[in-house]
């Protein structure tokens, strides 16, 4: 009976993985589920989730793996700068945001999904060419 809860775990889990293409994929889905202002990110809430995730992840293939912890590990640096003073302070005066880059990367992914999708959708109903001289 314990095996075959085991079994039920890992197929959950592996069903997970696959509706997500990667650890940008994941992060959008998160700021998505929870009406997250993606220029105001809760960094401390959303590292949790996605942590949360990552570890239920333990026991898939270390290469798709080792990419979620690599994004794990710049939320916790973005967690980690945003406790600490401020040390870096634009040209202008501002201090600058330690979660810049990571929406700057959010946003350029999030459009290039949306293509994805379009260019999909429009495959889909395009006949196919034909190749054929008449």
């Amino acid at each position: 009976m314990a095996a075959d809860q085991k079994e039920k775990e890992t197929m959950t889990i592996s069903y997970k993985l696959e509706k997500f293409e990667g650890p940008l994929d994941l992060l959008l889905h998160l700021i998505e589920k929870n009406k997250i202002d993606i220029y105001d990110i809760p960094i401390v809430e959303i590292t949790k989730q996605y942590l949360d995730y990552v570890n239920q992840m333990e026991k898939e293939d270390l290469n798709i793996v080792s990419d979620f912890l690599v994004m794990a590990a710049t939320l916790l640096d973005i967690k980690s700068r945003m406790l600490l003073p401020a040390l870096e302070v634009e040209e202008d005066g501002e201090e600058t945001d330690p979660r810049a880059e990571l929406v700057a990367r959010l946003l350029e992914y999030k459009k290039y999904k949306l293509l994805a999708q379009e260019l999909a959708g429009w495959a889909r109903h395009t006949p196919p060419h034909s190749t054929t001289h008449a």
